[in-house]
């Protein structure tokens, strides 16, 4: 096989893929109408399914389109009676408010730092004091705003107690925070091709209990394309999807999730965390401050303090990097300046010392001496 010329991506997705996943797009043209094509929707779809639950009980829907399709259609598809509640901790959680929003849903939203955990007394008791009966909430698993982790399995015991459906962002802790759908009363998953599962992007998925994804909404539908039950219905009965897939791309999740199962998803994460060990112990050797402590850290994506000194700018630094076949990614939040670098994908502590090394060249070329013992004072100056 031949080697294609390799980027190193840590913004937060598409992230690093391997050359085989890459060379499984390159396959003959089929009609995806074809049975031989029905067979490779069959084995992504079930295989995605038990990275998180019983293959008896749930079932992945499969939608063409970035990892936000998926979401929308969970929040378009899903509502029936009650209200929602959001959680928003960053700009994920935010974007959620942005569709209950559009699709003029019954929510309220429910606001926390995006440095912090979740204070689940006072969630509890936001949603007590609501005027309407809360049926379903929705929140970002992995935060990638700054790389907060929130306790969605704590969560999901307030939404038992409470009988909440809870609906879970968990596009970019799939695949590699182990999930158990069950354990943690989630009704709703949504996830995507291109993150922690190393494909390419393109496809996103929902995946949720069969009961649930067979009960067709009542109200007349607010959607067409992205509606879930209308998808799962045609899945089930053809094994196709309602509208034309990508199919090169589902090749490529074919061979992403073969590759998947190899590595396991416990080790997958295992091998993430030592990655961000790695990255957090050079870039604190290298003066950066970064946002979330690390008890409530994915230790997938990480923003860090943009430093204030005169000599740094996010886009010439980025140009550097890129110029040395990195991408980094700048940050989201609105109070806090900061830039992000995530460690997912097809990655090694090889790669993650490359950066550091890089880093440490950047700083050294905009008059900065890393040998300086105050490095953090150096970047962070007081104003």
């Amino acid at each position: 096989m031949q080697k294609v010329n390799r980027h190193i991506l840590l913004n937060p997705g598409p992230a690093t893929t391997t050359d085989s996943v890459k060379y499984a797009q390159v396959v003959p043209d089929i009609c995806p109408r074809e049975n031989d094509f029905f067979h490779i929707m069959h084995f992504v779809s079930s295989e995605l399914t038990s990275f998180v639950a019983d293959k008896e009980q749930y079932a992945t829907v499969l939608f063409g389109g970035s990892g936000t399709a998926s979401v929308e259609s969970i929040l378009s598809s899903v509502m029936t009676d009650g209200a929602i509640v959001i959680i928003n901790n960053g700009a994920y959680g935010q974007r959620l408010c942005e569709i209950a929003h559009a699709y003029q849903l019954d929510w309220y939203e429910f606001k926390s730092p995006p440095d912090h955990p979740i204070q689940l007394d006072i969630l509890k008791t936001f949603i007590q004091k609501l005027p309407k009966t809360v049926s379903y909430l929705a929140v970002v698993h992995n935060e990638t705003t700054t790389g907060l982790l929130n306790d969605i399995e704590a969560i999901g015991t307030i939404c038992k107690e409470k009988n909440i459906e809870m609906m879970v962002d968990a596009m970019s802790s799939f695949a590699a925070i182990p999930i158990d759908m069950n354990k943690m009363n989630i009704a709703y998953l949504a996830a995507s091709s291109n993150k922690n599962l190393q494909g390419m992007a393109g496809i996103s998925f929902v995946i949720a209990p069969k009961n649930k994804l067979e009960k067709k909404k009542t109200t007349k539908p607010t959607n067409y394309y992205l509606n879930l039950h209308s998808q799962f219905k045609y899945f089930i009965e053809t094994g196709q999807m309602r509208f034309t897939p990508p199919v090169q791309t589902i090749y490529a999740l074919k061979q992403a999730i073969i590759e998947l199962k190899e590595e396991g998803v416990k080790e997958r994460y295992e091998r993430y965390s030592q990655l961000w060990e790695t990255l957090i112990e050079g870039l604190t050797k290298l003066g950066f401050k970064y946002i979330v402590p690390a008890e409530n850290h994915s230790k997938l994506i990480t923003a860090i303090l943009e430093p204030t000194c005169k000599a740094y700018n996010f886009t010439n630094m980025h140009d550097y990097f890129y110029k040395n076949s990195i991408t980094i990614y700048p940050g989201k939040l609105k109070n806090m300046n900061s830039f992000r670098v995530a460690n997912i994908g097809d990655l090694t502590v090889n790669d993650i010392n490359l950066f550091l090394t890089i880093m440490e060249e950047y700083l050294q070329y905009i008059g900065i001496d890393t040998k300086e013992e105050n490095l953090a004072g150096i970047l962070y100056e007081s104003k």
